[in-house]
């Protein structure tokens, strides 16, 4: 039997990293050759860059020094940095350099066109804000307004999710916060701290050197070309943090935090209706954390009573969840989604995705698999890092198949993308890893003109 000698190890696994990134590069290769073939010969796709819902526009703004600045301090520093941290400086830090790297990105577009005109077009929740003057009577009749046909219906992705989420920008209009401007603000803020929520996950479920690995690459994540603006980056912080609470309650047999990862859950499943998908990571959550369980068996207990909250307000309010479901359903059928191809998107989403986590996800991915595959001899934090990526990644993938997410998923899926960047805590050499993840977001970026 030949053995392979120890020092070989590290260039095969380097070599089979690289071997990931290229099917990535091809497959989204592929994908835009082929989007492209059926939009120019059947107009099917309804995007004009397939596989994004971007427009080719080579441009600079006034974000574009930032944008180097940040990049390069983050890929020369970040790793070290992160490295020797005191973890509560660490985690500040890492919203800070988030929120900067997401702002300076959104501001190559300009001010107007990269923040605050984002959350205004005719698509958004802010053409809304007039119709919740009085707010019950709106729950009421919200689901009246979902069809297509339907009087005054809402619009796109008004009527794609259950009220809290255009509710949020009411409710930050009337405590004088109105306008594209501060709607915009509010997103990137409030989303870059699910970086934040994503290594108090993993520090708590696996380790503290993996969640420090993982910090350059949430932070410089090419996800943030999308993050700012889209109301999704809020969902995302909403649903990372629910994730990060239960994390903390099952490691710590809290109470407390198990009652405000349920109330956090429960307006998850109102932001976003495919946001209850974040019940596979939740998953996760409790398998890696049964031995606290165990331990604390009341931990259920307030977890589902904070859960209810959300849903038994809207209820009591006359908004049906069920019933919006439904009727969004026949209306994503009457519109776009009704006619894109399920057979091209159903793998042009995935394109998208290497798009938003970068090439070093991909090469992440291929030893998160090994982790999997090498569990009983291969370290135990590892083996739990590879276990919470790939619920994930499970739930990415029930979300692609489930045929609801046609197109614009570099937008919807951050949710989910977010939880697959910490599988490159397992890459070596991590600058040339990050400078790969840096060198994508800034191509995006300045050679597109990203929109929903």
């Amino acid at each position: 039997m030949i053995r392979t000698p120890p020092s070989a190890q590290p260039s095969r696994d380097l070599r089979r990293d690289l071997y990931a990134a290229a099917a990535a590069v091809l497959l989204v290769t592929v994908s835009v050759a082929a989007g492209r073939h059926i939009e120019d010969t059947r107009r099917t796709l309804f995007v004009d860059w397939p596989p994004l819902l971007a427009s080719w526009a080579p441009h600079l703004g006034p974000g574009t020094p930032a944008a180097v600045l940040v990049a390069v301090a983050t890929v020369a520093q970040g790793p070290a940095l992160a490295a020797r941290l005191p973890w509560r400086a660490l985690l500040p830090a890492a919203w800070g350099t988030a929120m900067a790297w997401i702002f300076s990105l959104a501001l190559i577009d300009g001010w107007d066109r990269g923040i605050a005109r984002r959350l205004t077009t005719r698509h958004e929740y802010l053409q809304v804000i007039d119709r919740f003057h009085d707010i019950p009577a709106a729950l009421r009749g919200f689901t009246g307004h979902i069809l297509l046909d339907s009087p005054d219906n809402w619009p796109a992705h008004v009527a794609g999710h259950p009220p809290a989420a255009p509710l949020t920008f009411v409710l930050l209009d009337r405590i004088g916060l109105g306008g594209g401007g501060w709607a915009g603000v509010w997103c990137i803020t409030v989303g870059a701290t699910a970086c934040v929520a994503v290594l108090v996950t993993i520090r708590a479920l696996a380790d503290e050197t993996l969640a420090r690995r993982s910090a350059p690459f949430l932070v410089l994540a090419p996800a943030a070309v999308w993050m700012g603006t889209s109301a999704d980056t809020y969902f995302a912080a909403v649903a990372a943090w629910a994730v990060a609470l239960l994390a903390l309650a099952v490691t710590r047999g809290s109470l407390g935090w198990a009652g405000a990862s349920g109330l956090l859950f429960g307006l998850t499943c109102y932001l976003s209706y495919g946001l209850t998908l974040v019940a596979l990571i939740a998953a996760a959550v409790l398998v890696l954390g049964r031995r606290g369980i165990r331990e604390r068996p009341a931990l259920p207990v307030p977890w589902l009573a904070g859960l209810a909250v959300v849903p038994v307000a809207f209820t009591i309010a006359g908004f049906d969840w069920w019933e919006a479901y439904r009727l969004l359903v026949t209306r994503y059928g009457q519109g776009a989604g009704g006619i894109r191809p399920y057979g091209y998107w159903v793998w042009a989403n995935l394109a998208c995705t290497v798009l938003v986590t970068g090439l070093a996800t991909a090469a992440g991915l291929r030893r998160t698999a090994d982790a999997l595959v090498r569990r009983r001899t291969g370290p135990r934090a590892g083996v739990r890092l590879a276990f919470l990526v790939s619920a994930a990644l499970l739930a990415l993938l029930v979300a692609d198949l489930s045929g609801m997410s046609k197109a614009e998923t570099e937008r919807i899926w951050l949710p989910f993308a977010l939880w697959l960047l910490p599988a490159c805590a397992f890459l070596t050499r991590p600058r040339a890893w990050l400078t790969a993840q840096a060198l994508l977001a800034l191509l995006l970026n300045h050679l597109l003109i990203t929109g929903w």
